[in-house]
């Protein structure tokens, strides 16, 4: 999976044909739905929606702005186009070790019926526990950062519980 910066068709197809999986949009799938409604139908099962919330709000531009477009409600949009996943993430957690948002993940889940990856604030195997024991629908998989780094999450015994749902 590749995400960052990507804004056309042709930047997508550019990383796919490299033989990248899945191409994660994220500030333009806010600022231009209409490119990733056309890559989904161009890209079968290779794009991904990458949402970032700040007080469950859509925040774009590298977390530099904020719209007022509910995080759930850009979800949504995007439930009948083909979209592969949506990473979740929520900035005010992320990398404060202060654990993830389930409430969030869950309305996330729910608003998009889409398969969704938590990140932001992922930072024990607790968080994972709290992720799985919550049933959150089609939630695919985690992302953690800073608690890997730091020794804080023991990543082989996280991909062992993962493994199990």
């Amino acid at each position: 999976q590749l995400g960052g910066g990507i804004r056309t068709l042709s930047s997508i197809a550019d990383w796919l044909e490299l033989g990248v999986d899945r191409v994660i949009l994220g500030t333009v799938a806010l600022k231009d739905p209409d490119l990733v409604r056309e890559a989904c139908r161009v890209f079968p099962g290779q794009i991904m929606v990458g949402i970032d919330a700040k007080s469950g709000h859509v925040a774009t531009e590298g977390w530099a702005e904020t719209s007022n477009m509910k995080a759930t409600d850009l979800g949504r949009a995007f439930a009948d186009v083909g979209v592969a996943a949506i990473i979740f993430t929520d900035i005010d957690r992320d990398g404060l070790l202060e654990g993830v948002n389930v409430d969030a993940t869950r309305q996330m889940a729910l608003a998009a019926n889409l398969p969704v990856i938590a990140s932001g604030g992922v930072a024990s195997l607790l968080d994972i526990d709290r992720l799985l024991d919550a049933n959150i629908p089609l939630l695919e998989g985690v992302i953690s950062g800073r608690a890997i780094y730091d020794g804080r999450l023991d990543l082989g015994e996280a991909l062992k519980k993962l493994a199990k749902n």
